[in-house]
């Protein structure tokens, strides 16, 4: 026997009471990970896969990078003719409104520069781990995948059509723009977040070849999703609320998607 607050406790009882005792839940309705790091770990571990193919296949020359980066129209090799069917066999490289709808999803897993997925990773086993603590697996995997597709949607209306972009840092820009949800929700302390967002802003548009387009559709994804997750009424149809802004995002996104598939 244990002692306890009142009286004794027999260790079998305090074992089958743990076991049927439920999970707690997070700030913000989700059950509460016991290692709130592992989704993290997880999506770097497929980046870091998909990298490691691209290097393996050619780095920039690879055909993998052909297949999965998301451009919103194809083309094709040498001449960039617009008519797949003027092309020559095996020439054309798909785009988006080509039918190859699954880029908006693979670019953001996919990295040519040791230097970009280092950053990229490093910011996910900062940021994640910590939103997902107060979010829990679901609804952190659910605010990842939409600031990564509302990144996508952005590279479809403004980036140059026939140019390819990669990289998960449009998903990256949406969790800090969560984490700043979650420090203005709680009354924190926003410079360090200030300092942390000018220094990326200037990073966007000092250096080429970076995607503001898919920093600016991730960031504001991520200020949408957090602000459904956090602000959604406290009690018993918290849930439903938060599943309901997800639902009504998802929807938001596959119209503009659908709608540049009928611009092409």
């Amino acid at each position: 026997m244990r002692d306890a607050a009142v009286g004794f406790q027999c260790p079998d009882c305090v074992a089958q009471g743990a076991k049927q005792t439920r999970s707690g839940r997070t700030t913000y309705g989700g059950m509460r990970p016991s290692d709130a790091s592992a989704t993290s770990i997880g999506l770097i571990a497929v980046n870091v896969g998909v990298w490691l193919a691209i290097a393996l296949t050619g780095g920039g020359g690879s055909r993998l990078v052909d297949l999965i980066a998301l451009r919103a129209r194809g083309y094709c090799l040498p001449d960039f003719a617009q008519s797949e069917q003027s092309c020559p066999a095996g020439g054309f490289i798909s785009g988006f409104t080509d039918g190859a709808y699954w880029q908006v999803l693979t670019s953001g897993f996919a990295h040519i520069s040791f230097v970009h997925i280092a950053f990229n990773m490093l910011a996910i086993w900062i940021l994640g781990p910590q939103l997902e603590q107060v979010f829990g697996r679901a609804r952190f995997l659910a605010l990842y995948f939409m600031c990564l597709l509302s990144g996508s949607a952005a590279i479809l209306w403004l980036s140059y059509e026939f140019q390819p972009t990669l990289g998960a840092s449009g998903a990256v820009y949406g969790l800090l723009a969560a984490l700043t949800i979650c420090v203005l929700k709680t009354g924190g302390d926003l410079r360090q977040i200030g300092v942390l967002l000018a220094v990326n802003l200037f990073i966007t548009f000092a250096f080429p070849n970076i995607s503001w387009q898919g920093h600016l559709g991730g960031f504001a994804g991520g200020l949408v999703v957090a602000a459904l997750l956090v602000y959604a009424p406290r009690g018993k149809r918290r849930t439903a609320y938060q599943v309901g802004g997800l639902v009504l995002v998802g929807l938001v996104l596959a119209l503009a998607m659908l709608a540049r598939l009928a611009t092409a």
